[in-house]
């Protein structure tokens, strides 16, 4: 009984938890928010030639990330193209498995090319590991990320990493287009 109620108990925790965040921001501090993550991903070595390179990038500035066996991630973002916000996204997943902790983090996806942008635009819901693979790349420690030739269709950055959680993985993340409220 203790067991059963422990396990109701920590999913009820995330649920609540999770649920603040599923209340849209609006678009102007989505956007707002985008930028300063942006700011902060050019601070490292290489990573404005980087952008420069890559038709577009989806960036989640605030991904919230928490388990204890059975764990979820949710955050929102703007898909921009040559610096304009062409629209926005959730993304959102659920895992249960060896997992701990609870991370705040930001993300950022870039696509390679345009037909991969316009294949990502056009799906409904795109989960990752099932419609299509991203690289995750490994940076930092003075890596010049400016030199990442774009070989794979999208690479994701995961950087900023507030709080501590064990695990990393986009396999079933889900990428859900939304239309935030007007501010």
């Amino acid at each position: 009984m203790t067991k059963q109620l422990s396990k109701f108990t920590l999913i009820t925790l995330l649920s609540v938890f999770f649920s603040t965040y599923a209340l849209a921001e609006a678009s102007t501090v989505i956007d707002a928010k985008v930028d300063v993550a942006i700011k902060k991903f050019e601070k490292e070595k290489g990573a404005t030639e980087f952008l420069k390179k890559a038709y577009a990038v989806l960036v989640f500035p605030s991904v919230v990330k928490g388990g204890f066996g059975i764990g979820g991630e949710y955050g929102e973002g703007a898909m921009r193209v040559d610096g304009n916000t062409t629209a926005y996204f959730k993304i959102a997943s659920g895992s249960f498995g060896f997992q701990l902790g609870l991370q705040t983090t930001s993300y950022l996806f870039a696509f390679a090319s345009k037909e991969v942008y316009e294949n990502f635009m056009k799906s409904d819901g795109w989960e990752a590991g099932v419609d299509g693979a991203i690289t995750v790349a490994k940076w930092g420690a003075g890596k010049d990320i400016g030199s990442i030739s774009f070989e794979k269709p999208i690479y994701a950055f995961v950087f900023g990493a507030k709080g501590f959680m064990y695990n990393l993985t986009f396999k079933g993340t889900k990428f859900i287009r939304f239309t935030p409220d007007a501010p």
